[in-house]
């Protein structure tokens, strides 16, 4: 499995990575999954956006952590593990936590997001 964002994240996720002063673009990556789960409805797999942006391999974006990634999904959706559109999920996750994190970078909201964590 390969996680890949939206063309228009591409430039969203180095600003945001060199903002935070994160390292490799990965965490960021890995923020906005989760921030985008935690901050959002149930989002629509019809909204899903191109794959023309940054490239994560499994082992890059999940670690060892693929399973937690997969079950947060799926408790989320309520689906199963083996659920086809688990991808699908993780990607418009990714793509959406990016847009938030730029939106609050953007309002210069960001810091004190990071400061409450």
């Amino acid at each position: 499995m390969i996680v890949r964002t939206s063309k228009e994240n591409r430039e969203k996720v180095s600003i945001l990575t060199r903002k935070l002063n994160l390292g490799s673009e990965n965490h960021i990556a890995r923020i906005a999954f989760s921030y985008s789960l935690s901050n959002s409805e149930k989002l629509n797999l019809n909204d899903i956006e191109n794959s023309q942006g940054k490239e994560y391999s499994k082992s890059v974006f999940f670690g060892s952590n693929y399973e937690l990634y997969v079950s947060m999904i799926c408790l989320k959706y309520r689906i199963h593990s083996s659920d086809v559109d688990i991808p699908k999920y993780i990607k418009i996750h990714v793509d959406h936590g990016i847009k938030l994190l730029h939106e609050k970078q953007q309002q210069n909201e960001l810091t004190d997001l990071f400061n409450l964590v």
